[in-house]
């Protein structure tokens, strides 16, 4: 009998050690677009610092595969007859990565953090007359009027996202990054491992609790399916191909398009469009210092620039891109093309003859140029060649992505550390509309970097957030383009398409905004 014993006991031992839970740990490698070196996605619009907060926050709604609203965090929600008053349920079993329940009053908290940033969150809460936890899972919203802004808002898929932080983070003034990076997503951040210029590393929350509905966009079942997620900080494009090739690492989100024929002529690799409306380049000037407080210089830059040498500069294949001049992207309910004649030509003479007029007196302007993000290397030169030739004088200041990200919100002077001009791009999900479209907001210093400032366009974005009618909401976007001609909050470069690059081994990347990691699985 003894013998017997020792003898099943060493199966039973032999199985455990063979059992999966015990095998090794899965780990996906990616190649993002960008260094993690910023870690706030409410502190800024950054969109790997959105990518970050994916990983390891969560949102109240999201949208689906179909852009509808659907709950997440929550669990049921009701509206009063009169669409003034709101009160979500939290779902069973939400914790925060440090054991902790979340609660109603976290939640009220963080949506007042990002409302303090956000654009599309600034003007809904114009509309709220007050948020209050009525006990550890329910949160009531009450409205001063009704608005279609509330479910939409705490749904928005992209820069800012109202990612939910403990009561404790959501606190830290929204002009001030977090240094608590506890969130309540499927994944943890190793902050041990996190080494800006090498790699950020992710584990798979074991008390995450996902939704029974299949992943779809960003809504449904947030299935973790790999044990670890590293991204590596590869900047230079053919060292993260040559990777990709080799099997060393298993995807990168933003190939160099020069580097794509060699992509697709592998057998072990997949190109993956997981953004069909792509994204908007767009160039954002400083309203706040000379030249650019003064609209006749920013009009000047909407003769002096063209589309095509932008796209043709950084894409290169026209199957990637298109010359749009619609701020709300071409393919969407709110693309148009009203106000735009004439501009986006590159007519020089007209740019010269505005700045004349302006007064400008040839003082460079100093161009932030991003080095280090394919995506965005040859937007600054063209730039530089255009405006010259337009009448500017040009001091283009090249530095890595991130460094522009910390300097573009600066406000003192251009010699002093401050900035005219920077170039950027914005997800198609991002500006739909004149709610939305970060960069159309004008509400002086409460819209983001750039910090323009026009009564007229906010009351039309006002008109537009009170409208249900999707034709009137198409008149007042037509109105918005038409303003946009005088006042030039920004200029958009053009709308282009950039597939993530995967081995083929790696399965269950889903459409949507933004590029997540939930759902993915790495088969062997």
């Amino acid at each position: 009998m003894a013998f017997r014993r020792s003898v099943l006991g060493l199966v039973a031992a032999t199985a455990a050690l063979l059992a999966p839970e015990c095998a090794p740990a899965q780990t996906l490698k990616a190649v993002m677009h960008s260094d993690v070196k910023i870690v706030d996605p409410i502190w800024t619009t950054a969109y790997i610092v959105r990518n970050h907060g994916y990983m390891i926050y969560d949102t109240l709604f999201a949208l689906d595969g179909n852009g509808e609203v659907k709950p997440q965090m929550v669990d049921t929600y009701t509206v009063s007859p009169d669409n003034l008053t709101y009160t979500f349920t939290l779902r069973d079993g939400l914790k925060w990565h440090d054991g902790k329940p979340v609660t109603a009053e976290d939640c009220v908290a963080s949506i007042k953090r990002w409302a303090a940033r956000d654009s599309l969150g600034q003007k809904l809460m114009t509309f709220v007359e007050g948020m209050t936890a009525d006990d550890a899972q329910r949160f009531t919203v009450k409205l001063k009027s009704p608005t279609g802004l509330l479910l939409f808002g705490l749904a928005k898929p992209s820069s800012n996202v109202p990612f939910m932080m403990p009561k404790r983070v959501a606190e830290t003034d929204p002009n001030q990054q977090i240094s608590d990076f506890t969130g309540s997503g499927p994944f943890v951040m190793k902050a041990d491992e996190w080494k800006p210029g090498d790699k950020i590393v992710y584990t798979k929350f074991k008390d995450y609790k996902p939704r029974s509905e299949p992943a779809s966009g960003l809504a449904g079942g947030k299935v973790v399916k790999v044990d670890r997620v590293e991204w590596l900080a590869i900047s230079d494009q053919q060292q993260a191909v040559n990777a990709l090739l080799a099997g060393e690492i298993d995807l990168i989100e933003q190939p160099a398009y020069d580097l794509i024929p060699l992509l697709k002529g592998d057998a072990g690799v997949k190109l993956v469009d997981y953004n069909p409306l792509g994204l908007q380049y767009a160039m954002r000037p400083n309203h706040l210092i000379k030249p650019f407080d003064n609209p006749k210089v920013r009009q000047a830059l909407t003769y002096a620039l063209n589309q095509t040498d932008f796209l043709q500069a950084v894409v290169g294949d026209p199957d990637y891109y298109k010359a749009c001049k619609a701020l709300f992207v071409c393919g969407s309910p709110m693309a148009t093309d009203k106000g735009m004649d004439g501009l986006l030509e590159s007519n020089f003479a007209k740019s010269k003859q505005l700045l004349k007029e302006a007064g400008y007196d040839g003082t460079p302007i100093v161009l932030l140029h991003s080095t280090d993000l394919p995506t965005l290397t040859n937007l600054g030169p063209v730039a530089k060649q255009l405006l010259e030739k337009g009448g500017f004088k040009v001091d283009m200041q090249s530095s890595d992505w991130q460094t522009v990200v910390s300097r573009r919100v600066r406000k003192d002077p251009a010699d002093k550390g401050g900035w005219n001009l920077m170039n950027t791009s914005w997800v198609s999900a991002d500006i739909l509309n004149p709610v939305m479209s970060s960069f159309v907001n004008m509400s002086c210093e409460k819209a983001p970097f750039g910090w323009p400032c026009d009564a007229e366009m906010e009351k039309l974005r006002d008109d537009f957030a009170r409208e249900v009618d999707p034709a009137k909401q198409k008149a007042i976007a037509e109105a918005v383009q038409t303003r946009w001609r005088e006042v030039v909050p920004y200029i958009p470069l053009g709308q282009f398409y950039i597939p993530i690059a995967a081995r083929k081994t790696v399965t269950g990347i889903l459409t949507a905004a933004a590029p997540v990691f939930w759902n993915v699985e790495k088969k062997k």
